[in-house]
């Protein structure tokens, strides 16, 4: 490892300690992509409904944190504060002034699990199945069978 000249030890001092992958993690509130399990955008956080996933992730993944986006009122956050804290999951709110992005609410772990698709998409309702009516001459025909 090489030695850190006093060019270096001075630019750590002034601008702070190097951080890896900085866009990353303002991107998704102060984690990495690597260590994500699931995300919700801001918009997806402000419908009046909960995204049932979202509480089973946590069920799945216990050690898991919740960051959420401090851009958002409290009103929308609280229904996740209120999962996290029922399923004993710490949260974290993280306001960025400097940086907007669209992530609302991520929950990731602190090690690295490379899932691949974390973006949950609109619950979308059971297709239900229709029964379909016969027509006029299948009726009349199963009549004429019958007789």
């Amino acid at each position: 490892m090489k030695k850190p000249t006093v060019e270096d030890v001075l630019n750590q001092g002034i601008y702070g300690p190097l951080e890896t992958k900085p866009e990353e993690r303002r991107e998704f509130l102060g984690t990495l992509r690597e260590r994500v399990i699931v995300v919700l955008t801001k918009r997806q956080v402000a419908e009046p409904k909960v995204y049932p996933q979202i509480e089973k992730f946590m069920k799945e993944y216990p050690k898991a944190r919740l960051f959420l986006n401090g851009g958002l009122s409290y009103g929308e956050l609280s229904k996740y504060i209120k999962i996290a804290a029922k399923m004993k999951v710490e949260h974290t709110i993280v306001t960025n002034k400097s940086h907007d992005t669209e992530m609302g609410l991520v929950l990731a772990m602190d090690f690295a699990i490379d899932k691949e698709d974390i973006y949950l998409t609109k619950n979308i309702e059971p297709i239900k199945v229709v029964k379909k009516n016969k027509s006029l001459l299948q009726k009349i025909f199963k009549k004429r069978k019958k007789d």
